[in-house]
């Protein structure tokens, strides 16, 4: 019921059950994600310009990337507690001039410029399956030209295929131009998928 809603719910209900798991602590077992397999690709296609992050969180990516790696960043996520976790570890590595963070539905939220990368990680689990490509059609519009999406998920867990992750990332494939995808190894079996609107020029 819980992933229905976080999932399908309206936008106030989302936000009331990630205050209240995040102020409780259920995810602080995330905080510490430095060396994950996303952080390279992040700084390949970043290439010292600017990131999207949907669905932030806590803000590890924004703390944890290499700061040499980017230019500016933005981080949207639905929880204020999230956010206020987050912003306080920017303050804590000197990173404010660089990080912004802004409370949204990602599935709603509408940017105020182009990014040159815009990343789902692992929030693309709460799109739903049919909302997949009119959410990620929506974010094409702010892609600058040679810009890419990221998406990090776990597609299998102790050898079994999940049938959600494995869903999403079909729909990517046939709809959008794949430039990387990488599968790295271990308890989760995690899959970076790096892509661009069909046809946008690199």
């Amino acid at each position: 019921m819980r992933g229905f809603v976080t999932s399908y719910g309206p936008s106030n209900v989302k936000k009331l059950i990630w205050d209240r798991e995040f102020a409780g602590g259920k995810w602080n077992f995330i905080d510490n994600t430095a060396g994950d397999c996303v952080y390279p690709y992040l700084e390949k296609y970043a290439n010292q310009g600017s990131i999207l992050d949907l669905g932030c969180g806590p803000g590890n990516t924004a703390n944890e990337l290499s700061e040499s790696k980017y230019r500016t960043y933005l981080g949207v996520d639905i929880s204020a507690e999230a956010l206020a976790k987050a912003k306080q570890r920017t303050e804590q590595t000197g990173r404010a001039e660089k990080n912004r963070f802004t409370t949204g539905d990602f599935l709603s939220y509408e940017p105020d410029e182009p990014f040159d990368v815009i990343l789902f990680r692992e929030s693309m689990y709460h799109v739903p399956l049919g909302k997949i490509k009119p959410v990620l059609s929506h974010y094409s519009q702010y892609l600058k030209d040679g810009g890419v999406f990221i998406v990090r998920m776990y597609l299998a867990m102790n050898g079994k295929n999940k049938f959600r992750p494995t869903k999403m990332v079909q729909i990517i494939e046939k709809n959008f131009d794949v430039l990387e995808k990488g599968r790295h190894g271990g308890p989760g079996d995690a899959t970076v998928i790096v892509f661009r609107p069909q046809g946008r020029r690199a």
